[in-house]
C-alpha cells in the first residue's frame, strides 16, 4: 500500500513538473516576439472630420479582424475562453490559433498539424477530387471551398460567408465616406464598398491608387494568399490603417518615375522581365497605427506593394507603402542585434540603419518590376507556380531590391550616405535573421533559399567561431545569378526547377540551428509584436 501511495505521488510530481515546463516552454515563445508599443499618433495636423475618419477605420479594422479569425481557425472566443494559463492566451493571440508560425506546429496539446488550407477547404478533400472538379469559382482567391448536404464540393463567396461582419465594414466606410472631406477617399472607400458587396476589387484597386492627396490610408479586404498552402490562391482578409509621412513620401516618389528604368536594370534575360509598369506607380512612406487580420499576425512586414491585380498594374501601377516606425523597431530589436551577434568584428559597422531602410524601399519597388504574365502562355506566375509561387516572389523582391539598392547607392541616387558594403552586409545579416521565420511561411522559405545560395555560392562563410564573414564580390556575384534564375522561373512558369529549387535550397542546414541556439541564448527576439495605445 505504502509503495503504491509513493508511486502515486511520484506520479503527481511528473505531472506538475511537466505541466510547469510546458507553461514555461510558452512563456519562452512569447518572448520571441519583442512587445513594441505602437503610440497614440500626433493628430495636430488632421482635421475633426479626418480624425472621425480614422476612427471608422480603426472599427472596420476590427471587423477584419473577426473574419481572419474565421478563416484560419475558427471560434475566436471560444477558443480563447478555454485557455486558463496567461501566456498560452497570448500566444494564441499572436498566432491567431494553436499552431506557433515560426514552424507550424501546434504549441498547444490537443491539436494535430495546421490543415495545409486552413479552413478554405474541407479538411478531407483531396487534390485528386479539388482537380478533377469542374467549377469555374473553385480557384477564386475569395471563394470557399464547401461540402453541400450531398458531399459534393462547393463553392461560397466571401462576401456571403462572411456576410454579418461585412455588412459592418460596410457600414462604417459608408459613414466615412460621408465624413471625409477628400473626393478622391470618398470615391476609394465607396468603391471597396462595392468590392465587398461583390468580391470583385478591379475598380477599388484603381481607386486606391487614385488616391493621392490623403493623409491618411485603409488598406482592407483579402489581402494576401499566404496562409493557403494547398493551392496558393485564397485570400486571408486583413487591413492596416496608416498615417503618411508627406516629407519622406515625396522624396520616395521620386523613384516612381524610374520604375521603366529600375525594370531595364535587372539581371538576367531581358525577356524574362520585359513587364512595363503603369505609369502611376507611387511610393508612400507611412507610419502603421493600427493592422488586424492576417496584417497582425505572427511576422510583422515592414512594407507593402499592392494591388496583385497583374491588369490594374499593367494600366496604372502599384503602390509601395514603407512602413517607417515598424523597419525603425524590427532594427533596432532584431536586425542589429544579430549583426553584432553573428558577424565577424570587421563587418559590424555595415549594420547600417539607412541601408536598411533602403533595402526594404527597393524590395517593395521589385515586388511590382520583373514579369507578371509567363511568356510562354501558362498565364500568370502566380497561377502556374501554385503554391510555391509567393515563396518565389518574396525571393525575388529580396535578391532584386539589394541588387538595385546597392547600384543606385553607388550612383548617388539616394539621398542617405551609406556605402554598397552596407547594402551588402546588412542585407545579409537580414537574411540569417528572417530564417528563423521557419519553413512554415513563404517568407521564411525565401530566406532559407537565399541563405543556403549564398553559402553555397561562399559569398558567406560560417566559421569554427559561429560568426559569419562576407565575401562581398561573391556576394554581388551570387544576387546576379540567383535573380537572373529566379525571373527565369518566373517567366517561364517553370515548375520543375522550382521543386528541385526548393528541395535543394529550402530546408534549413546546421549553420541555421546553430545560429538559432545563439540567438535564442542570447535573448535576441524573432521579431516584434504590437501593443496599441
Amino acid at each position: 500500500m505504502k509503495r503504491i501511495a509513493i508511486l502515486c505521488l511520484a506520479l503527481v510530481l511528473l505531472l506538475v513538473v511537466y505541466c510547469t515546463q510546458e507553461r514555461a516552454n510558452v512563456s519562452s515563445l512569447v518572448d520571441n516576439y519583442a512587445q513594441v508599443t505602437i503610440p497614440a499618433p500626433d493628430l495636430s495636423g488632421i482635421t475633426d472630420n479626418g480624425k472621425e475618419v480614422l476612427s471608422l477605420y480603426r472599427k472596420a479594422a476590427d471587423e477584419v479582424d473577426k473574419i481572419y479569425w474565421q478563416q484560419y481557425f475558427g471560434d475566436k472566443d471560444e477558443f480563447l475562453g478555454s485557455l486558463s494559463n496567461p501566456s498560452e492566451k497570448l500566444y494564441a493571440e499572436i498566432n491567431y490559433g494553436p499552431w506557433d508560425r515560426i514552424d507550424g506546429k501546434p504549441f498547444l496539446s490537443g491539436y494535430g498539424d495546421k490543415p495545409a488550407g486552413a479552413r478554405f477547404y474541407p479538411e478531407d478533400m483531396t487534390e485528386e477530387e479539388f482537380l478533377s472538379w469542374n467549377n469555374p469559382d473553385k480557384n477564386s482567391p475569395y471563394t470557399l471551398i464547401t461540402r453541400g448536404e450531398n458531399g459534393n464540393l462547393e463553392t461560397v463567396w466571401y462576401h456571403d460567408a462572411y456576410a454579418e461582419s461585412i455588412s459592418k465594414i460596410e457600414g462604417y466606410l459608408h459613414r466615412a465616406a460621408d465624413v471625409t472631406i477628400k473626393e478622391s477617399v470618398r470615391n476609394y472607400l465607396l468603391k471597396m464598398i462595392e468590392g465587398l458587396k461583390t468580391d470583385d476589387y478591379y475598380e477599388s484597386a484603381k481607386a486606391w491608387l487614385e488616391m493621392e492627396d490623403s493623409k491618411m490610408d485603409l488598406v482592407i479586404g483579402p489581402v494576401e494568399a499566404v496562409d493557403d498552402a494547398l493551392n496558393g490562391t485564397k485570400a486571408s482578409y486583413g487591413a492596416y490603417v496608416l498615417l503618411k509621412n508627406l516629407q519622406r513620401t515625396e522624396e520616395l516618389n521620386a523613384l516612381s518615375s524610374r520604375m521603366p528604368e529600375l525594370q531595364k536594370m535587372l539581371p538576367g534575360d531581358p525577356a524574362n522581365h520585359d513587364f512595363v509598369p503603369g505609369a502611376k506607380s507611387d511610393i508612400f512612406s507611412c507610419n502603421v497605427l493600427y493592422c488586424s487580420g492576417y496584417t497582425n499576425a505572427g511576422f510583422k512586414v515592414i512594407g507593402i506593394n499592392f494591388p496583385y491585380d497583374t491588369k490594374v498594374q499593367e494600366e496604372l501601377g502599384t503602390r509601395s507603402i514603407i512602413f517607417d516606425n515598424i523597419i525603425r523597431e524590427k532594427f533596432n530589436r532584431t536586425v542589429h542585434p544579430v549583426g553584432r551577434a553573428l558577424l565577424e568584428d570587421v563587418y559590424q559597422p555595415h549594420v547600417d540603419a539607412s541601408a536598411f531602410y533602403w533595402l526594404i524601399v527597393f524590395r517593395e519597388i521589385a515586388k511590382g518590376l520583373g514579369v507578371k504574365e509567363t511568356i510562354n502562355g501558362k498565364g500568370t506566375v502566380a497561377e502556374a507556380l501554385g503554391n510555391e509561387a509567393l515563396a518565389v516572389e518574396k525571393a525575388k523582391s529580396n535578391v532584386l531590391g539589394t541588387w538595385l539598392c546597392a547600384q543606385e547607392a553607388e550612383a548617388y541616387h539616394i539621398s542617405a550616405l551609406f556605402q554598397k558594403e552596407d547594402v551588402l552586409t546588412t542585407f545579409v545579416t537580414n537574411t540569417i535573421r528572417s530564417t528563423r521565420f521557419g519553413a512554415a511561411d513563404p517568407t521564411g522559405i525565401a530566406n532559407i533559399i537565399v541563405y543556403n545560395y549564398l553559402l553555397e555560392s561562399k559569398a558567406i562563410s560560417w566559421n569554427a567561431s559561429d560568426r559569419y564573414s562576407i565575401d562581398y564580390d561573391k556576394t554581388w556575384q551570387a544576387l546576379e545569378t540567383l535573380g537572373s534564375e529566379i525571373l527565369r522561373i518566373q517567366a517561364h512558369g517553370d515548375t520543375d526547377a522550382v521543386h528541385a529549387w526548393v528541395k535543394k535550397y529550402g530546408i534549413a542546414g546546421p549553420e541555421s540551428l546553430s545560429d538559432k541556439r545563439i540567438l535564442e541564448n542570447a535573448g535576441i527576439p524573432v521579431d516584434i509584436r504590437f501593443n496599441y495605445e
